[in-house]
């Protein structure tokens, strides 16, 4: 059996603040400041753009806060699946996390959104498509 699949992903907003931070030409960047502190490390998967709006995919780390511009490269722990298909991906345990980041994700999100949790597979799967979307011909 093989490794899972590791995806690299940069932090633009540390979990607990409301100093929010973009990816922007190979660096994070000031993007604003946010009415409320993000209830995880919040960030996006360079390069690989997610159709639902264009930019890069959303990413998500569970646990202890991670400064600006943190890099890691980690297998997708699961996924946020939303209804309008801006889905983020969910690095960490979710095991260790279940009654308390988690519960706080899902929370973010209004009910309109329809955030539901998806695992590893489904994940990983959404991921390999919109890499394969990429290097298609004509793409």
């Amino acid at each position: 059996m093989s490794a899972p699949r590791e995806w690299a992903g940069v932090v633009e907003w540390t979990r607990g603040t409301v100093d929010r931070w973009v990816w922007r030409g190979g660096e994070v960047v000031p993007y604003r400041r946010e009415p409320w502190a993000a209830p995880v490390n919040y960030g996006c998967l360079p390069g690989l753009p997610n159709p639902a709006d264009g930019s890069d995919v959303d990413a998500v780390w569970l646990g202890e806060a991670l400064p600006v511009g943190t890099r890691l490269t980690l297998p997708a722990a699961g996924l946020l699946h939303l209804a309008d298909g801006d889905h983020k991906v969910i690095f960490g345990s979710l095991e260790e996390h279940h009654g308390g980041d988690l519960l706080a994700l899902l929370a973010w999100f209004g009910p309109e959104r329809g955030a539901r949790l998806l695992g590893p597979g489904e994940a990983g799967a959404w991921l390999a498509g919109l890499e394969g979307q990429q290097t298609a011909p004509g793409a």
